[in-house]
């Protein structure tokens, strides 16, 4: 038997989304930003409310129990677990908590960064154990602007001093 059911993976990829959420809403909050800082949070903050928007509406459009999963499924459900059961943000007390204990900017990126690459892990896992073509359609393009978050991030974090 798998690790986790279809809808419990798609209920975890919505409590990444929320956590990531928490974790942009708590640092753009911080009196240490500049201006251009925390308008940069604020974008990925609202993206992470609309991904998560994205899945919640995926669940209640499709009958998730017919996404006819790979015969890997319960590989690939195990290695979902250890993704979760490792991630930074692990629940929205947890973001919120380093989003306000971090040091600076610097450390807020870094740990952006480590959030979106194991969001990122997540959902190419899924993506590649399923063939629903509007759920592949929905990830690839959540994967696609989860890219571009770390590649913002990189940039951002490359121009701070």
């Amino acid at each position: 038997m798998p690790a986790f059911s279809v809808n419990e993976i798609i209920e975890m990829a919505v409590q990444i989304e929320r956590n990531g959420y928490a974790f942009y809403s708590e640092a753009s909050k911080r009196k240490d930003l500049d201006s251009t800082s925390r308008e940069f949070i604020e974008r990925l903050r609202d993206a992470e409310f609309n991904h998560e928007r994205t899945f919640l509406q995926l669940r209640e459009d499709q009958d998730l129990s017919v996404l006819e999963l790979t015969p890997e499924w319960e590989l690939v459900a195990s290695y979902l677990k250890s993704i979760v059961d490792s991630r930074i943000f692990y629940t929205p007390d947890a973001a919120i908590k380093l989003a306000s204990e971090a040091k600076n900017i610097r450390a807020i990126v870094d740990y952006a960064i480590l959030f979106e690459k194991d969001t990122l892990l997540y959902f190419h896992a899924i993506s590649d154990s399923i063939s629903h073509k509007r759920a592949k359609a929905v990830l690839r393009r959540i994967i696609h602007e989860e890219v571009s978050h770390v590649l913002w991030l990189s940039d951002y974090q490359k121009n701070l001093a």
